[in-house]
């Protein structure tokens, strides 16, 4: 059983917090936030081996250049994480997220939702500032419909359009 000490359970906090950060950033396109978010040698590693679906990214400029390119002001994301199951070993730390998704794309009216399970690794830097050194899932399954599907959707808000649209 791990040690329930004060020092503990700020670790945990901050870890939580940090994770809460990562999907913030990616959902309000902070894309200097989410850097903060990683170490310097981070990988991502999404998808879903069973269908073939891989996305394998090394370091933390290419993932954030990978967010930056893909999840810019044509889609609005949220992602939600909770359920946490974190270990601490001194200055590392895994953690387990269940985890849920929603992307809507206005330009090509569809809407993607999902759910999977995040697998972290963390690591304490010399600043003392837990950063993310590995994340990534395995989809539970993933879903696509069209706005055409759902005739009486509209969406009335949309932080990431333009006056135009």
């Amino acid at each position: 059983m791990e040690s329930r000490t004060l020092e503990h359970l700020l670790t945990l906090e901050d870890l939580r917090q940090l994770k809460y950060r990562y999907l913030r950033s990616v959902d309000q396109k902070d894309w200097d936030g989410l850097a903060d978010t990683l170490t310097e040698d981070a990988v991502a590693d999404y998808g879903t081996p069973a269908m073939g679906d891989r996305l394998l990214l090394e370091g933390r400029d290419a993932i954030v250049s990978f967010m930056r390119e893909n999840l810019g002001p044509g889609l609005i994301s949220v992602h939600a994480a909770g359920h946490p199951e974190i270990t601490v070993n001194g200055d590392t730390a895994t953690g387990t997220w269940a985890f849920t998704d929603t992307v809507i794309v206005p330009e090509y009216q569809i809407v993607i939702q999902g759910a999977a399970f995040y697998q972290d690794t963390y690591a304490r830097g010399d600043d003392g500032t837990w950063r993310i050194s590995r994340t990534g899932y395995d989809r539970t399954y993933e879903a696509m419909v069209s706005l055409s599907d759902l005739p009486k959707f509209k969406l009335t808000s949309n932080k990431w359009a333009t006056v135009d649209q």
